[in-house]
């Protein structure tokens, strides 16, 4: 309904009224955002339906397949017969199952810490976390290329917010040396950065965090279960788990589900439990979430060569990539960013590729500061799946001139 201004009032709504940006693209047949999917095929989301047709999934975030596992279906149907959809209510009063507190004792063995907390999503947990555990009279020095759950965090906290260039630790340091010795100091950086697919340079951050005093918080929500020898992330893969102060995971990724978690000191972790808003007024997350999530993490340790197959397809695929003459960004995990430093072309490479049946992600700003189109593999891949994205990135990338 449009309701008439008052004359010389500026309406709140202009700035919608504005963005036409997402209706140029459709206007031109190259929007590629919200595409609707009618199922994933029994193949850990290798292959997906779009309407009647079968597509390559070369977009998602399923690093292990197992969203399709038939444990991790069963583990969640069981749990909607036992506990019902949902709790109603929060963690603090009567969202509380046995579920939920056996899940977070094996979050935080599997992570090596003393206690774990669950939150309903990865957004909620960074949110949630950031902004409670940093308060009035602390500073939060946080990488440029944090997602948007951190910085929304750092923001809503009461804590000053200063963010040093991407990896670049003379820029960190110059930062730490410039902080008054009476704030608390919190580094955040992710472990893996999740449109980038590069890594965080962990070992001289917590050598800087030693130095100046400061506790150190990790996303691993794109590592874990991709990075280390047992996967638990991007800490454990460059030996520094007991200089991170705070580590922090998502199930929507690796564990096939959705929530997340944070897992550090009892303490710690009993203020967060007690004091964030976004977990205390929030509901429960769901029975079903929470089974899968837990049956997830037991096959993940269970079945180590899942991690061992998803690293070997994504370097082979980095290397024929780069062998074809595609500029890659830098990176040793399954986020593989093809640049394109054109909206408009990335928009149509992802539309030549879905229509040879494979989906890929086209990332344009601000999410990243290059335009990218961003392929993610997943263990349950297959030698003919590769193959067959290979031949299509060939045969685009010629017809657009990206590659000769």
């Amino acid at each position: 309904m449009q309701q008439k201004m008052e004359k010389g009032v500026r309406d709140i709504f202009e700035k919608a009224s504005a963005f036409t940006k997402a209706d140029e693209f459709r206007t031109l047949g190259l929007y590629p955002y919200f595409t609707e999917f009618a199922g994933a095929v029994d193949c850990g989301e290798a292959e997906v339906f779009m309407g009647d047709n079968r597509v390559l999934m070369f977009g998602s975030n399923n690093y292990l397949g197992l969203t399709t596992h038939p444990e991790v279906k069963a583990a969640a149907i069981e749990a909607v017969k036992k506990y019902g959809t949902g709790c109603s209510g929060s963690r603090m009063l009567n969202g509380t199952t046995n579920l939920h507190v056996r899940l977070e004792e094996e979050l935080a063995r599997f992570m090596k810490r003393e206690a774990a907390l669950a939150f309903g999503t990865g957004f909620q947990t960074n949110f949630g976390a950031l902004s409670t555990i940093a308060q009035k009279g602390d500073v939060i020095i946080a990488d440029r290329n944090i997602h948007a759950s951190i910085l929304d965090g750092c923001l809503a906290s009461f804590a000053k917010t200063t963010r040093f260039r991407h990896n670049d630790m003379d820029d960190l340091k110059k930062i730490l040396d410039s902080l008054p010795a009476d704030e608390g100091r919190l580094i955040v950086v992710d472990g893996v950065f999740s449109m980038e697919g590069d890594t965080a340079n962990l070992a001289e951050i917590v050598k800087l965090a030693r130095r100046y005093g400061a506790r150190v918080y990790v996303d691993e929500a794109h590592s874990m279960g991709v990075l280390g020898k047992e996967g638990r992330g991007a800490a454990e893969h460059f030996g520094v788990e007991q200089d991170v102060d705070i580590v922090m995971g998502t199930f929507s990724k690796s564990l096939a589900s959705i929530g997340g978690f944070v897992a550090s000191r009892r303490d710690v972790i009993e203020f967060l439990k007690h004091h964030s808003r976004a977990f205390v007024y929030s509901a429960s997350l769901a029975p079903a979430n929470a089974a899968a999530a837990l049956k997830s993490l037991e096959i993940m340790e269970r079945e180590p060569e899942r991690r061992t197959r998803l690293q070997n397809t994504g370097d082979e695929i980095r290397r024929e990539l780069s062998s074809m003459g595609y500029r890659l960004l830098n990176g040793m995990t399954p986020i593989i960013p093809v640049v394109i430093d054109d909206e408009a072309l990335v928009c149509r490479f992802f539309w030549d590729l879905l229509k040879e049946g494979i989906y890929t992600n086209p990332v344009l700003a601000p999410a990243v500061s290059h335009s990218l189109v961003r392929i993610s593999v997943m263990a349950t891949h297959t030698a003919e799946h590769v193959g067959r994205l290979l031949d299509s990135m060939r045969r685009i990338g010629k017809r657009f001139e990206i590659i000769h």
